[in-house]
């Protein structure tokens, strides 16, 4: 079977952290990346046998995943986020996959989990990410501040079983999460010159609810389904905010 090297990032995760190291304490390396968390999360790494823990200072997604891909000693890893469970028929899929690899590089699907009960719709029921890889044979896009993304020169392939995602925490933290990651990709959109126009910041927020809710079948998901298509939507009018505040400071 291939060696395989479980990476992922933390800041502030400390009432995740323990389920997500614990359902991928199969691998053969365990690889954290802290960016200078407070809440104890960063005792709990120094403090497992486990974990090759490392701090460092966050400056957007791609960087830091890419500085924690580098410091993976084994060729095949597993990529996954603190707030994401690795489950049984998952992992056993995934060793069996190593035992013989047939591609250099596979997606696996997510559940997305809110206060414990799966969110179906919302474009959700598709959600797939590159997750586990050849790092000889993949690297992620450079320039991208948010919705990193590994890009695989060889074959690919998907996993069956889905990795458990509790991507809601409470409102205030998804608020948060979202507003920031709104922040990013307003400043990757204005470092790459595309159009941020009037049209965009009255547009693109409300088809972006208009997509989750009903287009992509958020509506079937109730009370939830429009309270996370709204959010998601104000986090795409973030971006044009972010697009003004950066004008106005550099004239």
């Amino acid at each position: 079977m291939h060696k395989l090297s479980a990476v992922l990032i933390t800041l502030n995760e400390i009432n995740c952290i323990e389920t997500c190291i614990d359902s991928i304490s199969f691998a053969d390396e365990l690889i954290v990346v802290d960016s200078y968390s407070t809440d104890g999360t960063w005792e709990f790494l120094q403090n497992h046998p486990q974990i090759k823990a490392y701090q460092n200072t966050f400056k957007n997604y791609t960087d830091q995943k890419s500085f924690a891909l580098n410091l993976a000693s084994n060729n095949w890893v597993l990529f996954v986020d603190a707030d994401e469970v690795v489950t049984t028929a998952l992992k056993n899929e995934i060793k069996d996959v190593l035992k013989a690899p047939k591609a250099d590089a596979y997606y696996v699907y997510r559940k997305f989990i809110m206060n414990n009960v799966p969110l179906k719709f919302c474009g959700f029921q598709t959600d797939k990410q590159l997750r586990l890889f050849n790092k000889s044979k993949a690297h992620f896009v450079p320039n991208k501040l948010v919705h990193e993304k590994i890009i695989s020169k060889g074959s690919e392939a998907f996993l069956k079983n889905k990795l458990d995602h509790n991507f809601y925490k409470s409102e205030e933290d998804y608020k948060r999460r979202i507003k920031f990651y709104g922040t990013l990709k307003g400043q990757e959109i204005y470092q790459k010159k595309r159009p941020a126009t009037i049209f965009h910041s009255l547009f693109k927020p409300s088809f972006k609810f208009f997509y989750m809710y009903i287009i992509r079948l958020g509506i079937l998901d109730g009370r939830k389904g429009y309270k996370i298509a709204s959010i998601n939507a104000k986090g795409v009018a973030e971006r044009y905010k972010e697009i003004k505040r950066i004008k106005k400071r550099t004239t």
